[in-house]
């Protein structure tokens, strides 16, 4: 009878054949992949802990009390804006999951990269700065009162919550936990120490207002029913301060792999010949125009 009850909690809240068939997706082609590349035991672990973590988040009833408790709903995106992302991307499977696409795949998006819409969608998707406010504007936007009621009251607008919150994490922890001088990474290995710093600040205080507010900032929760008897004041505080403190810590574990990372490149020289290398070829681009 427990073991009943247990598996009733990975029953999904809201049936979504989009993230099903998008979770699929991702694992053939990393499964695939692993027979080209090889894999480390550290990055299959990273990867599949990853996955996971964001579907226990986002497709079992887990999803019933992130609409009817706040601090769930703070935990429930600690989970799809910082932790899940963040496990995934640094197991890099970008490369792994590329391999495991059909050969004539490969070639139409090796192809399209080449194009100027490829390479455009790349420069969006890479952007040093962008990229970053994104993430940041992602988690705040949601949090605007008036923006959480209906995001919470109409399924379209919740899904779109929650897929963007997933997606902006994929293309940040993507920028931070690259392993190469500049270029040819997108950041250079100091903005990537820097730049967790910069992201987690607004957050910080944004969870410090939410927690320290006395007035119920989203009565939401208390006209649908909250799930679990507490108080809207007590509610409130506790999701503030997840998103203050647990989701800050995942930004420094962050910024401490990009610090490792600045300080492998600065031993082995690679970052005065990213330097060089630069340098010329802005030269020679100065020459041929």
């Amino acid at each position: 009878m427990a073991c009943m009850d247990s598996l009733e909690w990975l029953v999904p809240w809201e049936f979504s054949p989009t993230l099903v068939a998008s979770f699929i997706v991702a694992i053939v082609l990393f499964v695939r992949g692993q027979r080209v590349h090889h894999v480390t035991l550290a990055r299959q672990v990273y990867f599949w802990s990853g996955m996971v973590l964001l579907y226990l988040s986002m497709h079992t009833r887990l999803d019933y009390y992130a609409e009817r408790m706040f601090f769930i709903h703070r935990a429930q995106h600690l989970v799809l804006h910082h932790l899940g992302p963040l496990l995934v991307m640094a197991a890099f499977p970008g490369q792994v999951m590329r391999a495991g696409l059909p050969m004539a795949w490969r070639l139409r998006l090796r192809d399209f990269l080449r194009t100027g819409p490829g390479r455009a969608a790349v420069a969006v998707l890479t952007n040093k700065i962008f990229v970053p406010a994104l993430f940041v504007f992602l988690v705040l936007v949601w949090l605007l009162p008036s923006v959480q009621f209906y995001s919470m009251l109409d399924w379209r607008l919740y899904r779109l919550m929650n897929w963007s919150v997933v997606i902006s994490g994929f293309m940040y922890w993507n920028l931070i936990l690259d392993r190469r001088p500049s270029p040819p990474a997108a950041m250079s290995p100091g903005g990537r120490v820097i730049s967790p710093i910069i992201t987690m600040a607004p957050q910080m205080v944004a969870g410090a207002v939410i927690a320290f507010s006395e007035s119920d900032l989203y009565p939401l929760f208390e006209l649908c029913g909250r799930a679990v008897a507490m108080s809207a004041q007590t509610d409130q505080t506790i999701g503030g301060l997840t998103m203050w403190i647990p989701a800050a810590l995942v930004e420094v574990v962050g910024l401490m792999v990009a610090l490792g990372t600045l300080m492998r490149l600065s031993a082995k020289g690679r970052l005065r010949k990213a330097d060089r290398d630069a340098r010329a070829r802005a030269k020679a681009r100065a020459v041929s125009a």
